[in-house]
């Protein structure tokens, strides 16, 4: 009696499992395509981010460039190299005269002319 009521109870379980089973199986169905349809979408947005990345490197390269050359045109020019001349037969002696000599710096006012207000006065009425 005991081994027929434990076949029962076997007996209704795998009925009841079998019966479970066959209602998730559309459901299960609908979330293996909705998994694939997710996947998808993930694939085509890691290609759209590497190309994006890709851009962007460039972008920054062309910036990196950009900021060099406004850099180098921002700066003052250097000077032009000094060239040399050669002066014609009797004006070599002041010609290199005047390359030699540097131009005159600019100096503070001569000192006025000792007079009435720069003399030291002695004696009375110096006042």
């Amino acid at each position: 009696m005991r081994a027929m009521k434990r076949m029962m109870m076997l007996s209704v379980l795998v009925l009841a499992g079998a019966a479970g089973c066959d209602q998730s199986k559309p459901e299960l169905d609908a979330t293996k395509a909705q998994l694939a349809s997710v996947t998808t979408e993930r694939d085509g947005l890691k290609t759209q981010l590497d190309a994006a990345n890709q851009k962007v490197t460039a972008l920054q390269a062309q910036v990196a460039d950009l900021t060099a050359k406004a850099a180098a045109a921002a700066a003052p020019p250097p000077p032009p190299p000094a060239e040399e001349e050669k002066p014609e037969k009797g004006k070599k002696k002041k010609a290199a005269a005047k390359a030699e000599a540097p131009a005159p710096a600019p100096t503070a006012p001569a000192a006025p002319a000792a007079g009435p207000a720069t003399e030291s006065k002695r004696g009375r009425g110096h006042f």
